[in-house]
């Protein structure tokens, strides 16, 4: 496993905003297995607007990448963990939804509106994701379900509804 806290500094807000109570854990971030750690990162930095930790920025070109290939974390504007990537040999892409290899976990994403939905489906197709699923003319939630570039499928649909 890489290092889930190096770099990282002790913030006492963060830490009273998030502990539920003795022995309760909190969820730090979703890590993701992939064979290129670096590039989906950088698809995921991109589609969300994330930053990664300090430390873990892409090298200059050409320079030797000792990071990405093993564990990079990647962060939300006000500095909480979001998203970590792990390398690893192998791979197999899911096979959502039938297939030899389930999706054992996926990333739900909302926009507010189905215009913001048909851009982010363009984001998502630029960056290197493809469609596997369109409910985008459902009426009471539109959906689209793709996959990153490492083959884990992820949701992005409508809700106005506040998140609870």
């Amino acid at each position: 496993m890489g290092d889930a806290t190096s770099g990282e500094r002790s913030r006492p807000e963060v830490a009273l905003r998030q502990n539920p109570g003795p022995g309760v854990p909190t969820l730090r971030q979703v890590v993701l297995d992939t064979t290129d750690a670096r590039a989906l990162a950088e698809f995921y930095r991109q589609l969300l607007h994330l930053h990664y930790r300090p430390g873990d920025e892409p090298p200059p070109a050409g320079a030797p990448d000792p990071l990405g290939a093993d564990w990079l974390v990647l962060r939300q504007a006000d500095e909480t963990p979001a998203l970590a990537f792990q390398n690893v040999a192998h791979l197999p892409p899911a096979t959502w939804p039938d297939g030899p290899h389930p999706q054992m976990l996926h990333l739900d994403m909302t926009v507010p509106s189905s215009t913001d939905l048909d851009l982010a489906h363009q984001r998502v197709l630029d960056l290197g994701g493809r469609l596997l699923f369109d409910r985008s003319d459902d009426d009471e939630e539109p959906l689209r379900v793709y996959a990153d570039p490492s083959g884990h499928p992820f949701c992005i649909f409508v809700s106005i509804a506040p998140m609870r």
